[in-house]
């Protein structure tokens, strides 16, 4: 069953890296990956990801939390470090991955970084 809408998706990264630089974004990235973290293992695991949606006030079911650990698990180990989920919230950026040329003069984005 296909849906008749999409949801609204406005991809933030282009005009963060124009803003904080690119060591700014590296950064904030990490903090994020810290907030998603469980701090005994130092990577993002079902577990972790799974009490901080909850804290973060998401819905989000099991299958879909497996999901995204599996779409950023390059290893296989189950689990995310830091450098996967970094590599995964780049991925996941539309504006940086389809046409980043676009994006980034549009925006004054640091092109070594793109």
């Amino acid at each position: 069953m296909e849906l008749d809408y999409l949801p609204d998706f406005e991809d933030y990264f282009p005009s963060m890296i124009a803003r904080m630089g690119a060591e700014g974004f590296i950064g904030e990235l990490c903090n994020g990956f810290r907030l998603l973290m469980d701090v005994n293992k130092g990577l993002i695991t079902f577990e972790s990801l799974k009490i901080n949606c909850y804290l973060l006030g998401l819905d989000v079911r099991d299958d879909e939390l497996v999901g995204m650990l599996m779409e950023g698990d390059l290893d296989g180990d189950g689990a995310l470090s830091q450098m996967e989920f970094c590599i995964l919230m780049f991925r996941l950026s539309p504006c940086l991955m389809d046409s980043p040329k676009m994006c980034s003069t549009q925006v004054g984005a640091d092109p070594m970084l793109i």
